[in-house]
């Protein structure tokens, strides 16, 4: 089992911030998407992680923990059976204890990659990135068509501004045919950030077929939807991806800006406010919340 090749994937932090004035009448709309949309294309070069290591509690769980540690008190020289322990340990957010394993699968196996990259995954959410991108050179020099190893590399590439580096090693990954929907998602953020939203949309879409209950790609593709002024394809994504995962802020703030961007002031706030509950530090949201309350207040006291 290899950790870093899981389908179901936490994706980069992709939010859709707000114009910085919109008034009810439309009359002023356009004034203010230049501003808007350069926020907007700002955000999505966010800096979190894009395959953060994703809890899931089946493989993560104690019971699957001490059914694999008797696996390998039984056989404590099989290299699997530790690669397979650290994969359930870094689910289970136990990093240094997932660590120790990799290790060891290492030790017993030099040339194992993927226990390099899964050891490189671990590695990027301590912090560690140099050690990180030490573990997914050497997977790739061990297998130089492992996906899985680009598209890690990719994201601390990415991460690091090297925008040109990262695009190069996720298109690499997609030459080999991967099926990972992080590959075509994170190349979409990247083409996102350079305006180049048709190819954008095209690589969102198909990390939605690919992983089609994933509320981030839907976030993403909305956010290259509304750049292009197609408001009414961006809105159906956002509420998508809150139909999918309710429990992000960056969908509801990017909900309540389409909201804003169609003068439905009161609604956009009620989405605002539910972002900030959400995420109470969740700055797009603090500033739409404020914008669009004070816009609801102003037309309250306007004779009719």
């Amino acid at each position: 089992m290899d950790m870093a090749a899981s389908t179901g994937f936490r994706t980069d932090r992709i939010s859709l911030s707000a114009p910085r004035a919109v008034h009810i009448r439309r009359s002023l709309m356009a004034a203010v998407a230049a501003t808007s949309f350069a926020l907007l294309l700002s955000g999505c070069q966010s800096t979190t992680s894009t395959d953060v290591l994703k809890v899931e509690r089946a493989q993560g769980s104690e019971e699957n923990i001490s059914s694999l540690s008797a696996v390998i008190a039984a056989n404590p020289q099989d290299q699997e059976a530790y690669n397979v322990r650290g994969s359930a340990y870094g689910r289970a957010g136990q990093h240094r204890r997932a660590l120790e394993d990799f290790n060891r699968a290492i030790e017993l196996n030099p040339r194992f990659y993927q226990a390099y990259a899964n050891r490189a995954l671990v590695q990027r959410s301590l912090g560690e990135q140099a050690q990180a991108a030490a573990d997914y050179n050497m997977a790739l020099q061990l297998n130089p068509n492992y996906d899985v190893a680009y598209i890690g590399r990719g994201n601390l590439y990415r991460q690091a501004g090297r925008l040109d580096d990262a695009f190069s090693d996720f298109n690499r990954a997609i030459q080999l045919d991967t099926t990972d929907p992080r590959a075509y998602h994170n190349r979409g953020l990247i083409y996102q950030a350079r305006r180049q939203h048709d190819p954008a949309i095209e690589d969102f879409s198909k990390a939605i077929s690919l992983s089609p209950n994933s509320a981030e790609p839907y976030n993403g593709r909305g956010i290259s939807y509304a750049a292009q002024g197609d408001d009414d394809n961006a809105f159906s994504d956002f509420n998508t991806a809150i139909n999918l995962d309710g429990k992000l802020a960056e969908s509801w703030a990017n909900q309540a800006l389409i909201y804003e961007r169609r003068g439905e002031m009161a609604r956009a706030a009620k989405s605002y406010s539910h972002a900030l509950k959400l995420d109470p530090n969740y700055t797009p949201a603090k500033d739409g919340l404020a914008r669009t309350r004070g816009a609801v207040a102003t037309a309250a006291k306007q004779p009719a």
